[in-house]
């Protein structure tokens, strides 16, 4: 009882903070921040966020091994808070605004509770646009029994927690590894275990991979050959567990300091041998002016001025990198091809669109291909003067796009979105500019 007053304080803590944060935009930046590095030369440090996709998954083996131990160096975003409140917490609704990691994770979390009260979940009106009927219809397939509140598809869920009997299904893997990822974790619960046939490209295998291994560091064993996952019933032990440095928060800071041609930024936190597949960074970077150098506590960023002719590149691993590569490159005066992008459509806004709509007001022109490609031709137009670019409750826009600041002044609207993955962006930005 005493746990879940402390998690719903730190919960209401943690509302409070972002409100405020919210009315000082407003009242400063009428919900908008206007950016201008002026640095000549860029020489930082930056204390990077615990990884959010390890965090999230953390949580979820620590609760299914009935762990006390407390999580080191867990994420401190919104997502994070949500997902941890709702586990800690004894309450049967829950709200998890934009979390889709939180939406996906708990639904799977809460459909195997046996015995538990009648849990409902919803989130904001853009979750409520998310579909989720993949893994329902897994989920209900298994054994499980989830409903439908509004709309078929979609939510806010119904969930009635029982034992699962697990079994064999067939999943479409070419839309969000999440899905994926919440069914592997239960697995081991289910009274038959659980073998995953994945049809179709998968995407996001990296993120598979990642809670593959987290599960075997928190005691169950699972096989991923070719295209079948098989997770036999198995007890998750309790461990110690830190969280490593966010690879996708790092990237960035690639980006400003390959916009900048100049300069370094030493990112403390980093791993060498990560579990995160956008770890990936290193070597594309190297093809727009970014040298990696690992050192005991983190990397060491040096710009050569080194560029490429043109880009071309399949995120269909790392699609949360796609938005960073896009500005960087019209930026630098790259064209590329971009393929692999179709769970960009479903993510806190249908990405690509963004993407389209927000460097237009910049003057680059870039067009929608079908089987989910984004190019950019080189293709210019007339751009805005004082642009302000929407960040569409995306926290990756907002972040993406401030590193043009280096070549003009540009405004970000609602700057207060960062919080979902990377809360302290704003403060670290600052220190470039001193």
């Amino acid at each position: 009882m005493i746990i879940c007053v402390i998690c719903v304080l730190k919960f209401l803590i943690a509302k409070i903070r972002k409100n405020a944060l919210s009315l000082y935009f407003q009242f400063l930046n009428f919900m908008a921040k206007k950016l201008h590095i002026l640095a000549k030369t860029i020489n930082a440090e930056i204390n990077l966020p615990a990884s959010k996709s390890i965090s999230n998954r953390a949580l979820i083996l620590n609760a299914l091994s009935e762990n006390s131990c407390e999580i080191q160096n867990l994420s401190d975003s919104d997502d994070t808070r949500v997902l941890q409140c709702a586990l800690k917490s004894n309450d049967t609704h829950f709200d998890i605004s934009a979390s889709g990691t939180a939406m996906r994770f708990l639904t799977a979390f809460f459909a195997k509770k046996f015995g538990e009260q009648l849990i409902t979940i919803t989130g904001s009106e853009r979750m409520k646009q998310r579909p989720i009927k993949i893994l329902v219809d897994a989920l209900n397939y298994l054994g499980a029994k989830i409903e439908y509140l509004e709309k078929d598809g979609f939510p806010p869920l119904q969930i009635f927690g029982r034992a699962l009997a697990g079994g064999e299904i067939r999943l479409n893997s070419g839309v969000s590894s999440q899905y994926i990822s919440a069914l592997m974790m239960i697995a081991p619960c289910m009274e038959r275990g659980l073998r995953i046939t994945l049809e179709g490209e998968i995407i996001s295998k990296p993120y598979i991979r990642m809670t593959l291994e987290m599960m075997r560091e928190f005691g169950v064993n699972a096989d991923f050959s070719g295209n079948v996952i098989e997770i036999k019933p198995q007890k998750y032990r309790a461990v110690p567990f830190a969280v490593e440095a966010d690879w996708t928060s790092a990237s960035y800071w690639y980006e400003l300091l390959a916009i900048a041609g100049t300069g370094k930024i030493f990112l403390r936190g980093l791993r060498k041998n990560s579990y995160q597949g956008d770890s990936k960074t290193t070597k594309l970077f190297e093809n727009l002016g970014v040298k990696t150098e690992f050192r005991e506590n983190g990397v060491l960023l040096t710009a050569n001025g080194k560029r490429c002719r043109e880009m071309r590149y399949n995120f269909v691993n790392e699609p949360d990198l796609a938005q960073t590569f896009a500005v960087t490159c019209c930026v630098k005066n790259i064209p590329f091809e971009f393929s692999g992008l179709q769970s960009l459509k479903i993510k806190e806004t249908d990405r690509i669109a963004a993407l389209i709509a927000e460097l237009k007001k910049l003057g680059y022109v870039l067009h929608e291909f079908p089987e989910n490609t984004l190019i950019w031709n080189g293709e210019r137009c007339e751009a805005q003067e004082n642009p302000s670019i929407a960040t569409y409750d995306d926290h990756r826009m907002a972040m993406a796009f401030s590193p043009i600041a280096l070549t003009q002044s540009i405004e970000i609207q609602h700057p207060e979105v960062v919080s979902k993955s990377y809360p302290n962006f704003w403060e670290d930005l600052d220190l470039i500019t001193r």
